[in-house]
């Protein structure tokens, strides 16, 4: 059996277990294994497992994971996310579907001090879904905006997907914040649009909420300025090179930390739950990682990634044609899979294939524009109908919705997210013109 068969058969295995449900990180690391060894052998596989796992594991780079997803943590326990909900009510909530609108406003602020699509749509949905349902508003509506409004957590930077994107292509992380800012505010005036449509589609789905004073709205303003002056610190000291991400990331999550105790009242039992939350999730994001760094190491022994990269190169068509492929692939496998195993599983297809085509930019434009269009498909499969995490973590919590209802709830967002797609695909000005200014 020749290497590149080997390489074909591991990528999909990869696919056939994952799509069985098998965990990701297993799932990966027992394909790649068994890829690695067919290639080198046994002994060679032991000996790269022996010392890979080691050079993972201690990378100062990756120590930024655990501290973003904490900062989140903090911030949920610090009751950031209801201050966050409260003010975009306050300016919003009289619009049409304006409870619609306040709660997208509401997750990508906070999605500014997360960086995490699951976490952000969970802990909004906890504030801004029994409002939204307590003055009327529809089913789908309620809940297709929170699933949509959830996945601003991991565009608005910092974003735990784009942090594993520079770590992978050697990347500047800040420069990668700094490039997600104009798409995740295209994002969400985007999904505002939406909201609007549709309330004039369908004017009862969004009754009309009533105006909040003048006096009430500076208040709750006033609630918010915890989550602007870490966001400014973290992602402008980042890019600034005030400090490294790393430091930058420990300096939001002891800063959230203790806003969340002076400001919101967070005790000892919501710091240990936060501590064990993160630890948690942390170990699945390595494992993961780990998974990937074998199957990836196993790819590259099969040479799959050049063939397909100077095959497709060859092809008689334009790169443009070739970048859209590329983000129609992200599309279905965004419909069964899970975001972080699809971006660890097709990067190492995928860069090689970008660094061959010529777009008329150099390497580190082509990578940052190429993560920001990565990132962006990654989010709309989280909403992609049938297994969108985001669908069912919002229909978890809304026990008595159909799921039925949310999926037609999202459908409008969806193709939002597709328009966007398109225009930043086209137009990579947008992801580059911030990161050309510094």
């Amino acid at each position: 059996m020749s290497n590149l068969t080997i390489g074909l058969l591991m990528f999909g295995g990869a696919l056939l277990l994952i799509g069985l449900r098998m965990p990701v990180g297993v799932a990966m690391l027992l394909v790649g294994g068994l890829g690695y060894a067919g290639i080198s052998g046994w002994d060679r596989l032991f000996a790269t497992l022996n010392t890979m796992t080691f050079s993972r594991f201690s990378s100062y780079t990756l120590s930024v994971i655990p501290l973003f997803l904490l900062m989140g943590d903090f911030a949920t326990k610090g009751g950031m996310n209801r201050a966050l909900f409260r003010c975009a009510r306050a300016w919003m909530g009289h619009w049409r579907g304006g409870l619609a609108v306040a709660s997208i406003g509401g997750c990508a602020a906070f999605g500014a001090i997360c960086g995490s699509s699951l976490a952000t749509a969970a802990t909004m949905s906890q504030v801004a879904l029994p409002e939204m349902r307590r003055h009327g508003y529809s089913p789908a509506l309620a809940t297709g905006t929170l699933a949509a409004g959830g996945t601003l957590g991991i565009l608005i930077p910092p974003s735990v997907i784009l942090v594993i994107y520079a770590i992978y292509t050697e990347m500047s992380i800040g420069q990668l914040f700094i490039a997600a800012v104009i798409p995740g505010l295209i994002a969400t005036a985007g999904y505002m649009l939406v909201v609007n449509i549709y309330t004039r589609m369908h004017p009862e789905s969004a009754p009309p909420a009533a105006r909040l004073p003048f006096g009430e709205r500076l208040r709750a303003t006033g609630e918010v300025w915890p989550v602007v002056l870490v966001f400014l610190i973290v992602v402008t000291g980042i890019y600034d090179g005030w400090f490294s991400a790393t430091e930058g990331a420990a300096i939001g999550a002891a800063a959230t930390c203790i806003l969340a105790v002076l400001l919101g009242g967070m005790r000892w039992q919501g710091l240990k739950e936060s501590l064990l939350s993160t630890a948690e999730t942390t170990g699945l994001i390595f494992i993961v990682l780990l998974g990937a760094e074998l199957f990836s190491a196993g790819l590259a022994l099969s040479h799959l990634p050049s063939e397909v990269s100077s095959f497709v190169a060859g092809l008689p068509v334009s790169p443009t044609v070739i970048l859209f492929a590329i983000l129609i692939v992200y599309f279905i496998l965004g419909c069964f899979m899970e975001s972080m195993a699809m971006v660890l599983l097709t990067l190492p297809i995928f860069v090689p294939l970008m660094l061959g085509l010529d777009f008329g930019l150099d390497r580190t434009q082509t990578l940052v524009w190429f993560g920001i269009l990565v990132l962006m498909s990654v989010e709309v499969g989280m909403i992609s109908p049938p297994f969108g995490m985001n669908l069912f973590v919002i229909n978890a919590m809304a026990k008595d919705v159909p799921m039925g209802e949310t999926y037609r709830g999202v459908m409008g967002f969806v193709v939002s997210d597709a328009i966007r797609i398109a225009i930043l695909a086209l137009l990579p000005a947008l992801s580059l013109w911030l990161p050309g200014l510094w």
